[in-house]
């Protein structure tokens, strides 16, 4: 089967709406406006190019490492269900699990690249979604993710002006129901294979 034959939208449109809750750029909004109220820096371009580098890097380079580690890609998938579960609840019940307490020294890499963009959620979400989905499929959805992140950080005052403090709370409630739907399906499609 050739690439093309492959090419499934439903996969590209699940992989799509995954993926955009994980990234949840519109999330990150208030981030990158504070970012920008302290004086910091924040190129849209240099942050959508690294971080798909990143995870196109890990999606294809995490097998390896999963193999050096003795893991198979539905324990990964079901360890990754989990994570999203919890990133799910910090979206709807507005509390903090994952801290991030690192340091920042320039807005666009840290935190903006890493963690927030292409970080743990993303990057295990990456590696469960391929047990699911044609590769092909999961690119053509990442990479319009990342079309995506490009005009949300370049428009970031429009954005937030257009949506308002309660457009960009909606958004990220709705999505957090999304991501807890899928997490369940994830797990329990994963979980069952590994026995």
């Amino acid at each position: 089967m050739t690439g093309l034959e492959k090419l499934n939208f439903q996969q590209i449109l699940s992989a799509f709406l995954v993926l955009l809750g994980i990234i949840d750029i519109i999330g990150a909004i208030p981030i990158i406006i504070q970012l920008k109220s302290r004086g910091k820096k924040v190129s849209a371009t240099k942050a959508t190019l690294i971080s798909f580098g990143l995870m196109v890097g890990f999606f294809y380079g995490g097998n390896l490492i999963l193999n050096i580690f003795g893991c198979n890609i539905q324990s990964f998938a079901a360890a990754g269900a989990i994570l999203i579960f919890f990133m799910a609840l910090e979206m709807i019940l507005d509390v903090e699990i994952f801290k991030n307490n690192g340091p920042v020294k320039e807005a666009t890499l840290v935190p903006l690249v890493f963690p927030l963009l292409a970080g743990a959620g993303s990057f295990t979400t990456l590696i469960s979604l391929k047990a699911m989905y044609s590769d092909i499929n999961i690119l053509i959805a990442l990479a319009l993710n990342m079309v995506w992140v490009f005009i949300v950080i370049r428009l970031t005052d429009k954005v937030q002006h257009l949506l308002g403090a309660s457009g960009i709370y909606f958004i990220r409630k709705f999505f957090g129901i999304i991501l807890l739907a899928i997490a369940v399906k994830m797990f329990t499609e994963n979980f069952a294979q590994l026995w």
